[in-house]
C-alpha cells in the first residue's frame, strides 16, 4: 500500500527564490499544455499525444528566447506538470462518461500565478536525494533543511514539495508500506464497535464512549474574524494586505492542522482497539447546506470517515458504511421497535414498547453496529484487500484519497 508522508521545510532565501521559479514555470507548462489543447479542439483537431506536447512545449520552448527560461529548472518538473494535465484530461472525460465516481469534474482551467497553493514534484529519476544530514537535496533548488517529526519506513519512490496559502513549505513523500511489518504493529482484536458521528459530541460509541467535540473552528471564531476584519481594511495590491492576508491563512491553517491532529489520533485509536468497525454514510453535503453548516464543517466527518478507510486497508480491519436512510435514532436498540422520528432536541426517550430508557446517541451507535452486521458476528479475520493510491492524509499530509474506499 502506498502513503504519503509529509514534513515541514526551512528554505533559504536563495533556496526560495528557486523555488518560486519551479513553480512558475511548471504552471507555464500546464497552461500551455490547456492552451494547445483548448486550440486543438476548436479547429476540429485531434488532441495532441503527451508526447508531441512534451516535444513543443519543453524541448523546442526551451530553445526560444520567450521560453529560454524554461532551461533554468529541473526537467523532471516540467514533465510532471504534463503529467498533471493529462490526467487531468482523463478525469474530465471519464466523468463525462460516468466511468468515473465521486462528484463530476470539470473541463481543465488555466492556473494563476496568485493561487495561494503551489507545488512541484521529482520522481526517482530527477536525481533527488536525502543528504547524510538529514537535508532535502533537490536539483536545481540545493539543500533544504528538513523537520523530520519520524523516520521513512521506506525508500521513497517520488517527493512532492507545496507551498501551501499560509507561506508554509512541505515535502510530501511517496513510500510503499510493509504489509507484514503493518500486521505486527497492529494485530487482531475480537473487538467491534459502532459508531455515531453528530454536533454535540465528535462520536458516541456503541460501548457507551462519548467523545467530546473540539469545535476547533469555534474556539478560534473571534481571533479569526479580527484578523478578517484587518484584511479587509488593506489596500488591494499594498504589501500590508499581504501581511494580513499570511495572518489570515496561518489562523485557518492552525485550525486545520488541529482538526487533522484529532482525527488520525482518534481513527487511529479505534483502529488498534477494533477489528470491525460500523459507521453511518452521513449526507455530509446536505447538513452543509442548512443552518448547521459551520459545525458541520467544523467536526469535519468526511475526513474522520477517509481516515478510518484507508487505515482499515493498512492494518487489515474492516470497515463498513451503513446506509443514510437508516433509522438508527428511531428504533429501539433493546426490542427493534420503531419509535418514530424525534426532534434535535430530545436526547433521551423511553421506549413505548418495552419501556427501555435510551440515549439518543448511544442508541444510534448501538443500531450503526446492528446494521452493519456486526452486533452477532464478531469478525476476528484479517482483511487485506488490494492495493490502493497513495493517502495524502498520513503524517500530515493535505487533501483526501481520490475515492472513498471500504474493506
Amino acid at each position: 500500500m502506498q502513503l504519503r508522508y509529509a514534513f515541514r521545510l526551512y528554505p533559504e532565501p536563495g533556496q526560495r527564490a528557486s523555488l518560486a521559479r519551479a513553480f512558475g514555470c511548471a504552471r507555464v507548462v500546464y497552461n500551455d499544455a490547456v492552451r494547445a489543447r483548448e486550440d486543438a479542439r476548436r479547429a476540429g483537431e485531434a488532441f495532441p499525444t503527451a508526447g508531441v506536447l512534451s516535444q513543443k512545449l519543453i524541448t523546442q520552448a526551451k530553445r526560444t528566447p520567450e521560453r529560454s527560461w524554461l532551461g533554468e529548472v529541473s526537467a523532471v518538473v516540467l514533465q510532471q506538470s504534463l503529467r498533471d494535465a493529462e490526467a487531468a484530461y482523463k478525469n474530465f472525460f471519464a466523468s463525462l462518461k460516468g466511468e468515473r465516481r465521486g462528484a463530476k469534474s470539470g473541463a481543465p482551467r488555466f492556473k494563476s500565478r496568485k493561487d495561494n497553493r503551489q507545488s512541484i514534484r521529482f520522481t526517482a529519476n530527477a536525481r533527488w536525494s536525502i543528504t547524510g544530514c538529514g537535508r532535502l537535496n533537490l536539483p536545481k533548488v540545493g539543500a533544504v533543511k528538513v523537520k523530520w517529526s519520524r523516520s521513512l519506513p521506506a525508500q521513497p519512490s517520488s517527493v512532492t514539495v507545496v507551498k501551501d496559502a499560509a507561506g508554509r513549505y512541505f515535502a510530501s513523500f511517496v513510500v510503499d508500506t510493509d504489509p507484514a511489518a503493518d500486521a505486527a504493529r497492529m494485530p487482531g482484536t475480537g473487538q467491534t464497535v459502532g459508531i455515531d458521528l453528530g454536533l454535540n459530541h465528535f462520536a458516541v460509541l456503541s460501548d457507551g464512549t462519548k467523545i467530546d467535540s473540539p469545535r476547533f473552528l469555534r474556539r478560534a471564531e473571534k481571533k479569526l474574524k479580527k484578523a478578517q476584519r484587518e484584511l479587509s481594511r488593506k489596500q488591494k495590491g499594498s504589501r500590508n494586505r499581504e501581511k494580513a492576508r499570511l495572518k489570515v491563512a496561518r489562523a485557518h491553517a492552525k485550525v486545520a492542522d488541529a482538526r487533522r491532529e484529532f482525527h488520525h489520533q482518534l481513527s487511529t485509536r479505534l483502529i488498534r482497539d477494533n477489528q470491525a468497525i460500523g459507521v453511518e454514510d452521513l449526507a455530509v453535503k446536505g447538513l452543509a447546506r442548512t443552518g448547521l453548516a459551520k459545525s458541520v464543517h467544523d467536526a469535519g466527518w468526511t475526513q474522520f470517515v477517509h481516515m478510518l478507510e484507508y487505515k482499515a486497508v493498512r492494518y487489515g480491519r474492516t470497515l463498513v458504511k451503513i446506509g443514510r436512510f437508516e433509522p438508527t435514532s428511531q428504533v429501539c436498540s433493546a426490542c427493534g421497535a420503531k419509535d418514530g422520528p424525534k426532534p434535535l432536541h430530545i436526547r433521551e426517550w423511553t421506549c413505548a414498547a418495552c419501556g427501555a430508557v435510551h440515549d439518543r446517541d448511544h442508541n444510534a451507535a448501538k443500531n450503526v453496529k446492528t446494521a452493519a452486521g456486526l452486533a452477532v458476528t464478531a469478525c476476528g479475520a484479517q482483511v487485506r484487500p488490494g492495493l490502493v493510491l497513495a493517502q495524502r492524509d498520513e503524517a500530515g499530509s493535505h487533501g483526501f484519497p481520490s475515492e472513498p474506499r471500504a474493506a
